[in-house]
C-alpha cells in the first residue's frame, strides 16, 4: 500500500532533470527508486538530475548494455547505484552479481524498467511513473499538437513501505 503519493506535470527535459534534483533531497542510503515509462520517457534525464542532487561523479547516461553503473559521491553522500533491468530476470542475487563494488544498503539504487523484477531488494521503495502526453491531439481528431506538447510528461511517484509514511512528496510539485 503506497504511504506516499504525488502526481506532477512536466512540461520539459529541463524540468525532468530538475525534478530528478528535487527529489535527491528527499533521498537517503539504502532507498530504492523504479522508474517505469516507455522509451524516451525521460527515465534518463530524471536520473541525471538525481546524480547531479545527490553530486556524484560522473556522467549518468543510460545503463542499457552495461546493466549498471556506479557513481561514487564528491562529498559525503550516498553514491548512486543506476541500473537497467530490462535484461535482467530480476532479484537481489542477480544485482549482488553484478560485482558492483559497492554496498547497496549504502547507495541510492535507481532501477529503471525495474517493475516485477527488483521489489524483493527491499519493502520500501519509490515508485516513479512516467507517462508521456503524446496523442491528445490526435484523439481529438487533430493532428498532432506543436513539438513543446511532446516534452509534456505526467508523473506520478508512490512511497512504498514505512520509509516514505512521513515524505511529503507533495513538495516536489513546488
Amino acid at each position: 500500500m503506497p504511504y506516499a503519493t504525488a502526481e506532477l506535470t512536466v512540461n520539459s527535459p529541463e524540468q525532468m532533470q530538475e525534478l530528478g534534483r528535487h527529489l535527491a533531497k528527499l533521498l537517503r542510503p539504502g532507498d530504492l527508486v523504479m522508474l517505469t515509462g516507455e522509451l524516451g520517457a525521460g527515465k534518463t534525464t530524471f536520473t541525471r538530475g538525481l546524480g547531479e542532487g545527490l553530486g556524484v561523479r560522473g556522467a549518468v547516461t543510460s545503463p542499457t548494455f552495461v546493466i549498471a553503473r556506479v557513481h561514487p559521491s564528491l562529498g559525503d553522500g550516498p553514491p548512486l547505484v543506476h541500473a537497467d533491468a530490462y535484461r535482467l530476470s530480476g532479484g537481489l542475487d542477480e544485482m549482488e552479481d553484478l560485482d558492483l563494488d559497492v554496498s547497496l544498503t549504502d547507495s541510492v539504487i535507481v532501477v529503471e524498467w525495474g517493475e516485477g523484477k527488483v521489489e524483493e531488494l527491499t519493502e520500501e521503495r519509490l515508485h516513479v511513473f512516467i507517462h508521456r502526453a503524446v496523442g491528445t491531439a490526435s484523439s481529438r481528431g487533430a493532428t498532432p499538437g506543436p513539438p513543446e506538447t511532446d516534452e509534456v510528461r505526467h508523473v506520478t511517484l508512490r512511497g512504498v513501505g514505512e520509509r516514505w509514511a512521513a515524505v511529503d512528496l507533495s513538495v516536489l510539485s513546488a
